[in-house]
């Protein structure tokens, strides 16, 4: 299925439960801040929310939002089961999808998507039958996965039941779409979700705000604003737009700490350019080092 672009974006609801992203300086909004987020949202085209058990109170926060708006009924909710419990257990799967639906305030949800690629090991001793039921229960409209590494893409579609993909992919990260990921969704009428467009936060950010640590990742940010200039273009406007440009059949999930935030890259994404910025990102950024492009590998 092709999005339209209107309908492209995802609204990463991590944020709204929980301290997430390395340029996070608001931390998590209060709910009078995340009423407006989700508001200016909705307003703004995005139907598809994102969120996760192991995300805080995100799930519980974006419910009660959606309720108050009374549009429930028209979101689309994508939502992961807790990480830590055995996924093989069909009970404990089976109460954390109801845990989720009574945070959620509703019986049935868009997409349920595993957190984790390695659990894709375990479809073999009991979870692929688990997640078949919830499909024919009608209580999920599909099944997903978030991926970390190209190669697990294709043990998720030898599942059968696997039709989203949520993969990382940005200025700085390519290895998916080098890997033709991106046509092996279309190859098996699939869906791609990216997430982690502006690297965690990490590509907006000045390096005097990137830790001591990470001094390592600090060279990539004059790239980043050598090529806005070329281009005319914000670093907002510069990473959302090479990712529309790049996946134009992909969804694109974002995540902000503030209305403001949201509001900005809305505005970016409706930016459109003529000219392609595609290959001049690609050559620019060829071979970045795995410890700036994977956030696992960041120090804590």
């Amino acid at each position: 299925m092709i999005a339209r672009d209107d309908h492209r974006l995802v609204l990463g609801t991590a944020q709204l439960g929980m301290h997430y992203g390395i340029a996070n300086k608001k931390g998590k909004p209060d709910l009078k801040a995340a009423r407006g987020i989700v508001l200016t949202a909705w307003e703004g085209g995005i139907k598809y929310f994102d969120t996760a058990q192991a995300y805080g109170e995100s799930e519980r926060v974006l419910g009660d939002i959606l309720t108050e708006l009374g549009i429930s009924n028209q979101a689309y909710i994508i939502t992961k089961p807790d990480p830590n419990i055995d996924h093989t257990n069909k009970k404990a799967m089976e109460d954390s999808l109801y845990r989720s639906f009574d945070n959620l305030k509703c019986d049935k949800i868009y997409a349920l998507m595993l957190h984790r690629e390695d659990f894709l090991d375990l479809f073999e001793k009991g979870l692929a039958e688990t997640l078949e039921a919830f499909l024919m229960q009608g209580l999920v409209e599909n099944i997903g996965v978030s991926l970390y590494s190209p190669i697990m893409a294709q043990k998720a579609f030898e599942t059968n039941i696997i039709r989203m993909l949520q993969v990382p992919a940005n200025m700085c990260d390519h290895r998916f779409h080098e890997a033709g990921i991106c046509n092996l969704a279309e190859k098996n009428k699939s869906d791609i979700f990216i997430r982690s467009v502006f690297l965690q936060g990490l590509l907006l950010m000045e390096k005097s705000s990137i830790p001591e640590a990470m001094h390592y990742a600090s060279c990539i940010i004059d790239k980043v604003k050598q090529l806005c200039r070329a281009f005319n273009m914000s670093r907002q406007e510069m990473a959302l737009g090479y990712i529309r440009q790049k996946y134009p059949a992909a969804y694109v999930v974002i995540g902000v700490e503030t209305q403001q935030q949201l509001a900005a890259n809305l505005a970016a994404w409706n930016l459109v350019k003529t000219v392609s910025i595609t290959e001049r990102v690609d050559e620019i950024f060829n071979n970045v080092d795995e410890r700036i492009i994977n956030p696992t590998l960041w120090p804590r």
